[in-house]
């Protein structure tokens, strides 16, 4: 069996029971924010591209940005296309460089799901592209904010048959996280989530964290969470910086000032979850 990159980190993550922060990126000001906090907490990173984002014109140019940015880094910078359903755009992504993929079929039937993967898996991994699924279903907006409930939950004897048999890295699991605001008081099935953890080899992947309490996120760690996504606090300091910034001086702003500020807004956030996933040093 290949050994990806992405697996090694998430592994050793786990090993320590720490979490490798994964954030959307969408502009530089972005990315420069995610490594500059990673490089102060010492932290491998997992940078992930929007399918909306890697569709539109500029997107491979995005993602090849993205990994020479990351290549001059002092840390570990993997670049990863998020939620993809289509084997088109995984090959895309591949011809770009990316490190992993997450092959998202949780849409489908199980067995669907199980094959889409494994055939994911194939064509990557010997390419040294890590492999993402999803099992159970994560509701919500990945590039908007909105209110989700939490969709169906991921069930350990499915999962348990779909990392033996999927060739996958990393798996997405449903304990009631959702993309987005929650809506109302997170409430994450612990049992559901340490029973997946003592029966799957694999690492797992925890999407929608922004939003979940700073305890339930290292709970979710120490219960085998190797790898916690963050999209919606990201765009929360973005859009606030801008609303603060874009006011009645808006007509004087000095743009690589403002560049400036949305990068620092980021970063402070960025670097505050970092601490939370056990990166402290």
């Amino acid at each position: 069996m290949y050994e990806t990159r992405f697996a090694e980190v998430l592994n050793s993550a786990r090993e320590t029971r720490k979490a490798v922060g994964s954030f959307t990126c969408y502009n530089l000001e972005e990315l420069e924010a995610v490594i500059r906090a990673a490089e102060r907490r010492k932290a491998p990173v997992i940078v992930l591209v929007s399918p909306s984002s890697f569709r539109s014109a500029g997107g491979k140019r995005l993602v090849r940005g993205f990994k020479a940015a990351g290549a001059h880094s002092s840390v570990e910078v993997l670049v990863q296309l998020d939620h993809v359903t289509e084997r088109s755009s995984i090959e895309r992504a591949a011809e770009c460089g990316v490190d992993a993929v997450m092959a998202d079929g949780s849409k489908l039937p199980f067995r669907e799901n199980l094959a889409f993967t494994a055939e994911v898996a194939r064509s990557m991994r010997p390419r040294g592209i890590g492999v993402e699924a999803e099992l159970g279903r994560v509701e919500g907006q990945e590039d908007r904010t909105g209110e989700a409930l939490a969709g169906a939950m991921t069930e350990p004897d499915e999962a348990v048959e779909f990392a033996e048999k999927s060739g996958a890295d990393c798996l997405a699991i449903a304990v009631g996280n959702v993309h987005g605001n929650y809506s109302g008081t997170p409430s994450l099935d612990w049992e559901r989530l340490a029973e997946i953890r003592d029966r799957l080899p694999l690492a797992l992947s925890l999407h929608g964290a922004s939003g979940l309490p700073d305890d339930d996120l290292r709970r979710a760690i120490s219960c085998g969470v190797a790898k916690t996504n963050v999209n919606t606090e990201l765009r929360a300091a973005y859009f606030g910086c801008l609303e603060k910034e874009l006011g009645p001086a808006s007509e004087t702003l000095d743009l690589k000032r403002l560049g400036d500020h949305l990068t620092d807004a980021i970063t402070e956030v960025v670097e505050a979850k970092l601490r939370v996933f056990g990166w402290t040093d």
